[in-house]
């Protein structure tokens, strides 16, 4: 079989649906069922059926999938191992950055590493801590992680960001106990959230008179800009351009600022990839 063989085998084994396999391959629907048909027969054993869901695997597809998706990883590797003897900076760089961390703080630095080093093909998963946690004890390079996550491997502390109050009308912190508007808040890991309900309970005798929660940071930002609600925000998602709100900082009993630390994570072994110290340089030179 040919790295492309393995290759349409892996998409398809990923999407079990003939349309969205052929646009990831850049291929027509009709090419890619011939291609099918010619690496069934090569087996000689059909590796899917049909179904009103799409594709399934047959037991037989499903070991020649895995075999093709260790195959595939195997070259990658093995690149990667001949790409770090030699001087230029390439390869693939694995990311998996949490998903507040991909919207507001990344594509800056990301803009300057592709620009720096054009050969780099970047590879980028973002989520919840959690997930990213998870991500990087399968597969990832680098995880860039809210909180202070528990990681045997070398990690950095790359930022400490101030949790924000955000509103278009309080100026002050003791009129949320009048105030009538909601309080609105996005979904989260529970740290963060756990956070912020300490910080209210020290702070206040009732929950939120009114809550509206939705998926997404930027979603709640928006409504808190438009006036809907108030939210808490942490500084990273606020920038110079937000001037038509009010931003307070938190503080807790003793009158430190309440803050979300970033970390990077990384393996020993990722380390020595050129493309992973080039990165991780890069932060070092921003900070």
């Amino acid at each position: 079989m040919q790295r492309s063989d393995f290759q349409i085998i892996s998409v398809l084994g990923e999407e079990k649906n003939m349309r969205k396999a052929a646009e990831r391959l850049f291929v027509s629907q009709p090419a890619l069922s011939q291609r099918l048909r010619s690496i069934e027969q090569e087996w000689d054993t059909p590796l899917f059926v049909r179904s009103k869901r799409g594709m399934d695997l047959t037991p037989e597809g499903e070991r020649i999938v895995a075999f093709a998706r260790e195959t595939l990883e195997k070259e990658e590797k093995l690149r990667e191992s001949i790409v770090a003897d030699q001087s230029e900076v390439y390869g693939t760089l694995k990311l998996a950055v949490a998903t507040i961390i991909g919207q507001y703080w990344l594509p800056k630095v990301l803009k300057t590493y592709v620009e720096r080093y054009p050969l780099v093909k970047i590879s980028l998963v973002t989520g919840w801590s959690s997930e990213i946690l998870h991500n990087m004890f399968e597969e990832g390079h680098i995880g860039i992680i809210r909180g202070n996550p528990k990681w045997r491997g070398p990690k950095t502390h790359l930022f400490t960001d101030v949790l924000h109050l955000v509103d278009t009308t309080i100026t002050s912190l003791d009129e949320l106990d009048h105030y009538e508007k909601p309080f609105i808040q996005f979904r989260s890991d529970s740290t963060y959230y756990q956070e912020i309900q300490d910080w209210w309970h020290n702070h206040y005798k009732k929950t939120p008179k009114r809550t509206i929660i939705v998926d997404q940071i930027e979603t709640c930002k928006q409504m808190a800009v438009n006036g809907i609600g108030y939210a808490i925000l942490p500084s990273v998602s606020l920038t110079d351009r937000d001037t038509d709100i009010h931003k307070i900082p938190l503080m807790d009993q003793s009158g430190a600022f309440i803050g979300r630390d970033t970390w990077l994570l990384t393996h020993e072994d990722a380390m020595k990839l050129k493309q992973v110290k080039a990165f991780i340089e890069l932060l070092q030179e921003q900070a």
